[in-house]
């Protein structure tokens, strides 16, 4: 393929990931130290810079051995649970599965999809090795509700309502700032940050059409600073969606430094505040049971850590 003139100065597997649908930076990586990439017939390094009219050539696929995930002993905080589905709180920290580039020593332990593989043994396989059972996701420092299908059947009825935007999700979130208006809807597509690859944003046109609605819960004025409570309702499920949403819109999500969030709040009295994890929390999620069509409401309170923070930011409020 030619390398178009402007994507002058990019990286090699950058590039590559960009232009090969489903290609991770790990597996780009992994062709190019292989020797399976040519950039004008010759061997190239993935931190090869372009200058654009290149002719790259891909010669073959990564040989990496397949993945798949293994059961761990794990607690799991259990919301709901029949022959057909099983309904998670999910605890901040707790990736939902491994990502592509992981390793059995690696990345791909602990995961969600490992305990409930100790759980419950067999799930529904349309994810795949890596995330059976997995209708749809929470980032790794959002904490709440998540749905898990025991067969494939279950699996393709859930996925078929969100599909149709049937299921409802709901999430609280601490941002930083006072939002003027006290509900409003945000619509504005998501696409991958060329730069930083583990950011998403709303800068890039051609994006994933994704839209979220808020509403103010509470504004707090306190000795860190001026916070606002919000709840948040998407519609679609893009990648760190709620969280770019926010920052887009100058008030990043507590806590969520990729986002813009300050590692620590500092009072005027130089006392310091910290929260390890973001404050996004999967509150709320209603769809139909996939076999027999009744409504699901299931709800998650404020973890711990959550509540304790709000407490310490706003001390005798």
């Amino acid at each position: 393929m030619p390398a178009p003139p402007e994507c002058a100065g990019q990286r090699l597997d950058i590039f590559l990931v960009e232009h090969l649908p489903g290609l991770s930076r790990a597996r780009a990586q992994q062709l190019i130290q292989e020797g399976k990439v040519t950039v004008n017939a010759a061997p190239a390094k993935a931190s090869l810079r372009l200058r654009g009219g290149e002719s790259i050539v891909i010669l073959g696929r990564a040989q990496a051995p397949p993945l798949r995930a293994v059961a761990e002993n794990i607690p799991l905080e259990i919301v709901l649970e029949d022959d057909d589905l099983v309904v998670v709180n999910k605890p901040a920290g707790m990736m939902v599965h491994a990502g592509a580039g992981a390793s059995d020593d690696e990345r791909n332990r602990g995961t969600l999809v490992n305990a409930l593989l100790h759980r419950f043994g067999a799930l529904s396989r349309l994810g795949g090795e890596l995330r059976p059972g997995i209708v749809h996701r929470l980032d790794k420092n959002t904490s709440g509700l998540i749905v898990v299908a025991k067969s494939d059947e279950v699996h393709r009825r859930l996925a078929a309502q969100f599909s149709r935007r049937e299921v409802k999700k709901t999430y609280t979130a601490l941002v930083h700032g006072v939002l003027k208006q006290e509900r409003g809807t945000i619509s504005a597509s998501i696409s991958r940050d060329r730069v930083r690859r583990t950011r998403m944003t709303t800068r890039r046109a051609g994006g994933r059409e994704a839209i979220s609605h808020y509403s103010v819960r509470q504004k707090i004025d306190s000795p860190y600073g001026k916070f606002t409570l919000l709840e948040v309702r998407i519609d679609t499920g893009r990648t760190h969606q709620i969280r770019v949403h926010l920052a887009s819109l100058g008030h990043p999500v507590v806590g969520d430094t990729l986002y813009g969030a300050p590692r620590e709040l500092r009072s005027q009295a130089a006392a310091t505040l910290a929260l390890p994890r973001n404050f996004l929390h999967a509150q709320a999620l209603q769809l139909k049971h996939p076999r027999s069509g009744e409504d699901l409401s299931l709800a998650a309170p404020l973890p711990p850590e959550l509540e304790d923070f709000l407490q310490a930011l706003k001390p005798g409020l």
